[in-house]
């Protein structure tokens, strides 16, 4: 083979040795996504126990998914414990910026909120347009989220991107449900540290 066809060569030849490590790569993590999605325990179990395995956290292409978000939406307590145990990131977002716990609020799985707390599942983590679990919560009017999220130091005072307001402030308006707002006015503001800078 002379010179220049080795040149030529070469390229194509590295592309064809990396291209299938790649996509085995890509091909393993959808099939643990789609062994969560169809709750196929045992091929779940398999990949995980695999030596060096780094799996539980990929993610789906398109959706930006990871198993968490699958077993949270499903309501699968005994998942979501395993998979925290094998070191599922508790603050994985989706496409959206959402977490496990925005999920879990919006779902009306108010158990998963001590699981995920513990896990150190951050409460103040807002998806895209600044919700937190805490906005969600209220504006569900689930008194006893709320509470489970105040217990894991979420932020009443955080507020959102879209309409600039806080959970405090959405609990406040709302004259259907004053029993959050006064959970609030039971829950002192934090104080926040001074954002440092050069004095003038």
């Amino acid at each position: 083979m002379n010179a220049k066809l080795l040149m030529w060569a070469a390229p194509a030849l590295f592309l064809a040795i990396a291209t299938p490590v790649a996509a085995q790569q890509q091909s393993e993590s959808y099939k643990f996504l789609q062994a969560v999605k169809d709750a196929k325990g045992n091929d779940v179990i398999a990949m995980l126990d695999k030596p060096g395995s780094s799996i539980v956290n990929a993610r789906d292409i398109n959706s930006g998914e990871g198993a968490l978000h699958i077993v949270v939406k499903r309501g699968d307590e005994t998942y979501l414990r395993y998979l925290l145990q094998k070191g599922a990131d508790a603050n994985i977002r989706d496409r959206n910026g959402n977490t496990p716990l925005i999920l879990a609020v919006q779902g009306g799985q108010r158990d998963m909120i001590p699981i995920l707390a513990a896990a150190k599942a951050n409460p103040n983590l807002g998806n895209q347009s600044g919700v937190t679990p805490l906005i969600l919560a209220v504006q569900g009017r689930s008194i006893d989220m709320v509470r489970l999220l105040l217990a894991a130091k979420a932020d009443p005072d955080q507020a959102d991107v879209m309409a600039g307001l806080s959970a405090r402030e959405y609990a406040a308006q709302d004259t259907r449900n004053t029993a959050i707002a006064k959970l609030f006015d039971e829950t002192p503001k934090r104080t926040r540290a001074a954002v440092s800078g050069p004095r003038l």
